[in-house]
């Protein structure tokens, strides 16, 4: 598992398609590999497990966002009305919890 502010080394699409091609050409074991490349073994045996199920190691498959949406196209404008939306709704809540 990876612990908080760790950096990933970042290998490019054409030294994993060598990797590769070297393995299933028989030309090196991951283990090889491993020391050839400065890879580590088990991303090695990951990217083979990956490519026999069909799956393109080569092409970034994670998903960009936390799951948060987004507010694209959003002018000055519209952040100070909703910023007014909010004043007013904040308003709302304490003269309602005064009435209790």
């Amino acid at each position: 598992m990876a612990s908080k502010g760790q950096k990933f080394q970042k290998v490019s699409p054409d030294v994993k398609r060598e990797i590769l091609f070297k393995y299933f050409n028989g030309e090196g074991s991951p283990r090889m590999l491993e020391r050839e490349y400065g890879v580590s073994f088990s991303t090695i045996k990951t990217w083979i497990h990956k490519t026999k199920k069909g799956i393109d190691v080569t092409i970034n498959h994670q998903k960009g966002n936390s799951g948060r949406k987004k507010l694209k196209g959003l002018t000055l404008e519209d952040y100070k009305q909703r910023y007014e939306i909010l004043k007013k709704y904040q308003a709302f809540l304490e003269a309602r919890q005064g009435k209790k």
